[in-house]
C-alpha cells in the first residue's frame, strides 16, 4: 500500500502547470527547428522563427508561452494499491492546484474559465475547475498528465460518425481545410477512432500528451495500422500546402498521434483535436515520496534564431495613418506598427454592438483607429502588459461590418483568417486587417511600451486597453482591396508541393 498525500498532488498540479507555461516540450521546440530549416515559405519560416524566439525568451524569463494560458486538462492513473492521505477528494486536489498555479504572484497566468457557459460566463478569477479523466489501474503509483490547452485550438476539434467502408484520411484530407488558421500551426493533430463518440474524443485528447516521433516513424516504418495511418495523415496534411498559421508552406503539422478503441459493427466514430504552437503538457508520477520533481530543461536544447524584418519593412506611425496610406499596402507585406491601439475581443465587441443598435455613445472613439483581437496577461515586476498575443479573428467576423460602418474603424489586428463576410465588409470600406503570430505572445508584449484599461473594466482580461506600441511586427492579412494571404498562400504552396511531387515521380 502506497501512501499519498494530497498535498503532494496539489504541489505537484500547481507545479507542473507553471513549468508548461513557460516551458515548451523539447520535442517540440526541435521539431519547429526542423520544419524551420527546411521550410521554403519566406512568410511561414518568418512565423516558425518568432515562435522559436518567443519560446526561448519565455524559457529564460519564466513567462507564459501564449497570453491565452489555456483550459486544464489533466489524465490520471490511479493505482489500486494507493491510499491518499487527506479529506479532499482528488478532483478537488487538482483543483487546488490549478487555483494556486494560475494565482502565483511571480508568473500569474491568466484566468480564462468562465462558470454558467450557457448564461451569464461569468468568469471564475482562478481558472478552476479543470477537466479531469481518472482511472483505476493495477499498481501502486499514481501517473498524471497535465495540459493546457488554448481555446483557438480547441475550438476547432472536430468530430464525425464515419460510416465503416469511409476513409479516415479522406475525411482528415478534407476536414483540415475547414479548420482555418485559428489552432496556430504548425502543431500537433490527435486522432481518436473507434469507442463511442466521447472516447473518440477523450482519446484524440489523450494521444496528445505523447512525444513528437514522427520522424522515427519514418525512419524505422510502420509496424502496425495505426502507424501506417499517422504516416499517411501525415503526409496528406502536409501536402494541403497550409503552413505555418496558414500562411502557405510546407510544414502544417508536426506529428499525428492516433489512439483506438473497439467499436460497434455499424459505427466508425473520428474525433480530431490540433495543438497549437503553444504545445503544453507535462508528465508525472507520485509514489509516495514527495511531489513531483519536474527537471527544467537547458537552454542550450533551443537553437540561435535570428528574425530579421530586412531593410524594406514599412514602419507605420499609428497616431498618424489615414486611409489613403492604407491602401498602398499590399498583402503579405510586413509592417511595424508604432504609436497607440485600442484592444478589444468578443465580450467587448459585443458590448459595443449593443450600444450602437441602442443609440448610445461608446466608451472610446474608434474613427481612424486601430483595434487588437487581444485578452493580455497580467503584467509582474517592471512589465507594461504581460504576454498578449492575438486570438483567433473569426469570432469578431459577425461584428465587423456594423464596426466598419458605424464607428470608422481602419484597422483590425488577430490571428488567422477572416472569413468571407469580414472579407467583403473589410474590401467596402476599404479597411485593413493584419495579422500578429500566434504563438508569440511574450515576444509581441515586448513592443508595448504602455497599456491602460480604457472601458468595460467588469470584463477584466476582456476589457478595451489602450496599448503605446514601439515596432510591433505584424503582416498585412487582407489588404482594402480584400485579397487573403490565408486564401492565396496555402492555394500557391498546394500547387508547388502537387507540382514536386510529380517531378519525384
Amino acid at each position: 500500500m502506497t501512501v499519498i498525500r494530497g498535498e503532494d498532488l496539489i504541489d505537484s498540479v500547481a507545479d507542473a502547470l507553471q513549468f508548461i507555461s513557460y516551458y515548451h516540450p523539447i520535442d517540440f521546440v526541435k521539431a519547429v527547428h526542423e520544419a524551420y530549416e527546411r521550410e521554403e515559405s519566406q512568410a511561414a519560416k518568418d512565423s516558425m522563427a518568432q515562435i522559436l524566439i518567443n519560446s526561448k525568451m519565455c524559457a529564460e524569463g519564466k513567462r507564459p508561452l501564449c497570453q491565452d494560458t489555456g483550459i486544464v486538462t489533466v489524465f490520471l492513473k490511479v493505482g489500486m494499491n494507493v491510499q491518499w492521505e487527506t479529506d479532499q477528494s482528488v478532483v478537488d486536489l487538482v483543483n487546488e492546484g490549478v487555483r494556486r498555479a494560475y494565482k502565483l504572484p511571480e508568473n500569474v497566468l491568466r484566468a480564462s474559465i468562465l462558470a454558467d457557459p450557457a448564461g451569464a460566463r461569468k468568469n471564475t478569477k482562478d481558472n478552476t475547475p479543470a477537466v479531469i479523466h481518472m482511472e483505476i489501474v493495477p499498481g501502486d503509483t499514481v501517473e498524471v498528465h497535465v495540459a493546457a490547452k488554448g481555446g483557438g485550438s480547441e475550438n476547432k476539434s472536430k468530430l464525425a460518425m464515419l460510416n465503416p467502408s469511409d476513409s479516415i484520411v479522406e475525411w482528415v484530407k478534407k476536414t483540415v481545410p475547414t479548420m482555418g488558421a485559428g489552432w496556430c500551426p504548425p502543431g500537433m493533430l490527435g486522432i481518436g477512432i473507434g469507442g463511442t463518440a466521447e472516447k473518440a474524443m477523450v482519446m484524440a485528447k489523450e494521444s496528445l500528451m505523447e512525444p513528437i516521433d514522427i520522424h522515427e516513424l519514418k525512419e524505422r516504418g510502420p509496424q502496425n495500422r495505426l502507424e501506417e495511418l499517422r504516416l499517411e495523415i501525415f503526409e496528406a496534411v502536409n501536402d494541403l500546402g497550409i503552413g505555418a498559421q496558414g500562411l502557405g508552406g510546407l510544414t502544417t503539422v508536426l506529428d499525428v498521434k492516433i489512439m483506438d478503441y473497439p467499436t460497434h459493427a455499424a459505427s466508425l466514430p473520428v474525433a480530431m483535436i490540433p495543438n497549437c504552437a503553444a504545445t503544453r503538457h507535462a508528465h508525472f508520477v507520485l509514489d509516495g515520496n514527495g511531489p513531483a520533481d519536474l527537471a527544467p530543461p537547458s537552454l542550450d536544447d533551443w537553437p540561435d534564431i535570428a528574425w530579421e524584418v530586412g531593410e524594406s519593412v514599412r514602419r507605420v506611425n499609428l497616431n498618424e495613418i489615414t486611409p489613403e496610406d492604407v491602401k498602398s499596402w499590399e498583402p503579405g507585406e510586413t509592417v511595424l506598427l508604432n504609436g497607440k491601439m485600442l484592444t478589444g475581443r468578443d465580450a467587448a465587441h459585443k458590448k459595443m454592438i449593443e450600444m450602437l443598435k441602442n443609440g448610445e455613445q461608446l466608451p472610446v472613439d474608434l474613427n481612424g483607429r486601430f483595434i487588437y483581437y487581444v485578452g493580455p496577461v497580467d503584467p509582474v515586476r517592471d512589465e507594461a502588459v504581460g504576454p498578449a498575443g492575438p486570438t483567433t479573428s473569426t469570432r469578431m467576423d459577425k461584428f465587423t461590418h456594423t464596426m466598419l460602418a458605424k464607428t470608422g474603424l481602419l484597422g483590425m489586428i488577430g490571428k488567422a483568417e477572416r472569413g468571407a463576410t469580414a472579407i467583403e465588409a473589410i474590401k467596402e470600406f476599404g479597411a485593413v486587417y493584419l495579422m500578429a503570430v500566434g504563438g508569440a505572445a511574450y515576444l509581441v508584449s515586448k513592443a508595448i511600451q504602455k497599456a491602460e484599461v480604457v472601458a468595460f473594466p467588469e470584463l477584466g482580461m476582456e476589457a478595451i486597453y489602450e496599448f503605446d506600441v514601439v515596432d510591433m511586427p505584424v503582416t498585412v492579412a487582407v489588404d482594402s482591396k480584400g485579397t487573403s494571404v490565408h486564401i492565396t498562400g496555402p492555394a500557391e504552396w498546394k500547387a508547388k508541393i502537387e507540382a514536386q511531387v510529380l517531378e519525384v515521380k
